[in-house]
């Protein structure tokens, strides 16, 4: 088990309400707890959206084409500070400023490893300098790729398998995009140090 399934999250309810923490291995193990996550999509000045093929060694859909990059807050820990870190351990680059373009809540069981993803999950869409370094962790992913978004979509209806349950509903609230988080509609999440100028859903298999 590596150290990051040791770190705890933060428990919440359906509004996002939190009330405890869990480490993350016990949080994914059936029948799953509803915790807070993000997702990222970094976009290039062309529209095009960064995915992930995830590494094999995941414990969680592992070898599935994904979002830029996922993960959760810890406690106390900004969605600003936890994406921008998460950016630096699994793609080398950053820090971006993000912005919340809403909230997916999706429960998803992986047949293959028998975890259970059961998310609150803040979708983040970061805008990517062609100029920018990417250097992928080989324990986090095994290859990347750049994609239209709207042609994915049509991708993910004909080919599911090949990618994460959850990328449909993080790629749904780019393209349409609903300030679902309570109180901060399309709120810009900026990373620590920085200046902000420099629906439910479920799913069947995260």
């Amino acid at each position: 088990m590596s150290a990051r399934e040791e770190h705890l999250v933060e428990l919440v309810d359906e509004t996002g309400k939190a009330h405890g923490e869990m480490t993350v291995a016990a949080a994914h193990q059936p029948p799953g707890q509803l915790h807070r996550a993000f997702s990222v999509l970094l976009v290039d000045p062309d529209g095009q959206v960064l995915l992930q093929r995830r590494a094999a060694i995941k414990t969680r859909f592992p070898l599935r084409w994904a979002n830029s990059c996922c993960g959760h807050p810890q406690p106390g820990e900004s969605l600003a500070e936890a994406a921008n870190r998460r950016l630096r351990e699994e793609l080398g680059t950053g820090p971006v400023e993000l912005t919340e373009v809403g909230v997916y809540v999706y429960y998803a069981e992986d047949p293959a490893t028998g975890r259970v993803e059961f998310e609150y999950d803040h979708v983040l869409r970061g805008d990517f300098l062609p100029a920018a370094p990417l250097q992928p962790s080989p324990d986090e992913v095994a290859e990347l790729r750049w994609a239209d978004p709207a042609a994915l979509e049509a991708e993910l209806d004909l080919d599911p398998r090949s990618y994460a349950p959850w990328l449909g509903g993080v790629v749904n609230r780019l393209l349409h995009p609903s300030g679902a988080t309570p109180g901060v509609p399309g709120s810009a999440v900026t990373p620590p140090g920085s200046s902000a100028d420099d629906t439910a859903e479920r799913s069947g298999g995260r």
